[in-house]
């Protein structure tokens, strides 16, 4: 049996965190972000990996980081065996990689060295990539690039959105470590290092980078929409106010239509003139409303004739 900590903060860190719990080692601490204001009210909300923590009785810990003394010391204090780090959001020191004696094991959302840092499923729609994956990951200082433990590859479903590919390697990752677990020293010691040239870079996602630009080709506003669903959802200005779109696909479209101006809005969606092509949305959420599909988004207001987009 193992003594382990686990660190993670968001949805993506449950399964593996329940997989745990379920299993056989045990877990003797939780490290999570601390609590930060949210919704409309900016309370303090907990973490959805400190509620689960909560839930099961175990001692939770919270540092703004790790550069006081005590808390890389009472992190030892722990005398764990193995720390596993999904999404946890803060950059490990080499004190805190050390601490645990077969060190910090990362459970990534990418196929490293692909998709090094923060978003990395959002950079793989972006980029339009095929495939995605979990990599297992012995963690080093530095950003995501220790050597590889284990690796498993998945294909991208047409369609699909950052939610949704989220979904499918959320799980994966806590099959892969509950795997990985039961032979754990023989994988660490068979590591092997990443290819540096092949290396590429996710950077935190900005609410800016989600306005729409209708003069890109519609096939990377598709993946746009995509990759910011479900945060920070691609918008477009509206008259004086701003239209979310949640799910759109690219199509052909008539030449003559300025960037930006909505071809037709029927039941099968809201047609909008790019710089080629045209998208289509599908779902989509007016102001100080629900989202809805675009059949019902007709029952508020037919955008038909609209120019979406900043003025020129």
């Amino acid at each position: 049996m193992l003594r382990l900590i686990f660190a993670g903060t968001p949805e993506f860190a449950l399964p593996a965190l329940t997989a745990l719990l379920a299993g056989p080692h045990r877990v003797v601490a939780v490290y999570t972000q601390p609590d930060r204001p949210a919704g409309r009210g900016r309370k303090l909300g907990l973490s959805p990996v400190k509620r689960i923590a909560l839930e099961h009785d175990l001692p939770v810990f919270q540092p703004e980081n790790f550069r006081a003394a005590e808390s890389v010391a009472t992190l030892r204090g722990h005398a764990a065996d193995l720390m596993i780090v999904a999404a946890y959001g803060l950059l490990l020191p080499p004190a805190v990689l050390a601490a645990p004696r077969l060190g910090c094991l990362n459970i990534h959302a990418s196929l490293l060295p692909r998709w090094r840092g923060a978003s990395p499923i959002q950079h793989a729609l972006l980029a339009g990539d095929s495939h995605s994956g979990i990599t297992l990951m012995k963690m080093a200082a530095g950003l995501d690039c220790g050597d590889i433990v284990a690796r498993r590859r998945i294909a991208i479903a047409d369609g699909w959105s950052a939610a949704e590919l989220h979904d499918a390697l959320a799980p994966l990752g806590a099959e892969m470590l509950i795997d990985a677990l039961a032979d754990i020293d023989s994988l660490l010691a068979a590591a092997e290092p990443q290819d540096e040239a092949q290396a590429t870079y996710a950077p935190r996602l900005v609410k800016a980078q989600a306005e729409i630009d209708w003069r890109k080709p519609a096939a990377e506003l598709e993946r746009e929409v995509r990759a910011y669903n479900p945060w920070p959802v691609s918008f477009t200005a509206l008259d004086d106010d701003n239209l979310r779109l949640w799910r759109a696909e690219a199509i052909g479209a008539p030449a003559g239509g300025a960037p930006g101006e909505v071809l037709a809005h029927d039941r099968d969606g809201v047609s909008v003139q790019s710089g080629d092509g045209a998208l289509r949305v599908t779902e989509l959420q007016f102001a100080g409303r629900k989202r809805v599909s675009a059949a019902q988004a007709l029952d508020h207001r037919n955008l038909a004739g609209c120019r979406l987009g900043r003025a020129p």
